[in-house]
């Protein structure tokens, strides 16, 4: 399925590399679930999704409930899995700020 995802889309590939690579280290019991169209981090709940939403872009769905949006923390859609989105182009894109955006996520789940 992973594949599926990335597939015309081969140069998002290391950002999503890196977004779970860094994921993975938070913790022994985050979770990695792949799905069709894309790939949830979980602990006892979803904290994270990775989606390839364009050729040119990762929209890296987080749950920090009450934070407000920033310019690069986007509010999601009220209803949506996620609170807020945050859109990556390059694994330079997956930076000390989104670590910690992360890594909040994670410490809530």
């Amino acid at each position: 399925m992973l594949e599926a995802q990335y597939r015309g889309k081969e140069a998002l590939r290391p950002v999503h590399d890196a977004l779970v690579k860094y994921a993975a280290s938070l913790g022994k019991d985050m979770e990695i679930s792949t799905k069709k169209t894309s790939v949830a981090l979980r602990r006892s709940k979803n904290f994270a999704v990775i989606v390839p939403a364009t050729k040119t872009r990762i929209d890296r769905g987080i749950n920090l409930k009450g934070e407000p949006g920033t310019g690069r923390l986007l509010d999601e859609k009220p209803g949506s899995m996620c609170t807020h989105k945050v859109r990556l182009e390059t694994v330079a894109d997956v930076d000390a700020e989104v670590k910690a955006w992360l890594k909040d996520a994670y410490e809530r789940a």
